[in-house]
């Protein structure tokens, strides 16, 4: 497991300015402890897709109201339920230095956050490519909690790709994954090309976000 260093960063919140090399040293001591930690999987399975009036949505396990995401998913004849996660691991140690070491902490965070990103845009670039040697195309992965996609479609999707048992993830009353760096999104499938890294700040209407890309 890696993560990029330029995330990290922004993460952190540097922007177009050069991090101190005590911060440098810190982030390559947490991505190692990060990477050892780590135990990712993902799944994922595709559905029938159904766009009904108003902005409704069937993919098969999941239904929701949601005008982002049909914008995102027009013209596509299917979708991908994808799941990821870094496992239980990372999120003990992340316990462990919230208590221990507030500023490593921070780091560490970030560069979970930045990891499990990283994993899921490796996966997803593999199924990008099968799918085009099939003729077929993805979208860029929307998740519950971008734009009006609601998270209580979160139980659906898990359920979908039976993520609780092939996956370890859990969730909270409300709706939050546990091991907490996981990500579950919907991926458009359909025959029209269209090129667009399949990640997920593309997909977001959230203009003013300050992690976004």
């Amino acid at each position: 497991m890696d993560a990029d260093r330029k995330e990290i960063l922004r993460y952190l919140g540097y922007r177009g300015q050069e991090a101190e090399e005590q911060v440098k040293a810190l982030i390559e001591s947490c991505v190692d402890q990060l990477s050892a930690a780590a135990d990712p999987r993902s799944a994922y399975r595709e559905f029938p897709l159904k766009l009904l009036p108003d902005h409704m949505i069937d993919g098969g396990c999941f239904q929701a109201k949601s005008r982002n995401l049909a914008k995102n998913l027009k013209d596509c004849t299917s979708v991908v339920v994808f799941a990821a996660t870094l496992g239980l691991g990372v999120d003990h140690l992340l316990q462990k230095y919230s208590r221990l070491e507030m500023s490593r902490a921070v780091v560490m965070q970030a560069g979970a956050a930045a990891m499990i990103e990283d994993y899921c845009n490796q996966i997803c670039t593999g199924l990008r490519k099968e799918y085009e040697e099939r003729g077929l195309y993805l979208r860029p992965r929307f998740s519950p909690g971008y734009g009006d996609f609601p998270l209580d479609c979160q139980p659906a999707l898990l359920e979908g790709i039976q993520a609780g048992k092939r996956l370890g993830i859990r969730l909270t009353d409300s709706f939050l994954m546990m091991p907490s760096k996981s990500v579950t999104a919907v991926m458009g499938v359909g025959k029209t090309p269209y090129r667009c890294v399949v990640e997920g700040c593309e997909a977001c209407g959230k203009k003013d976000c300050p992690y976004r890309r």
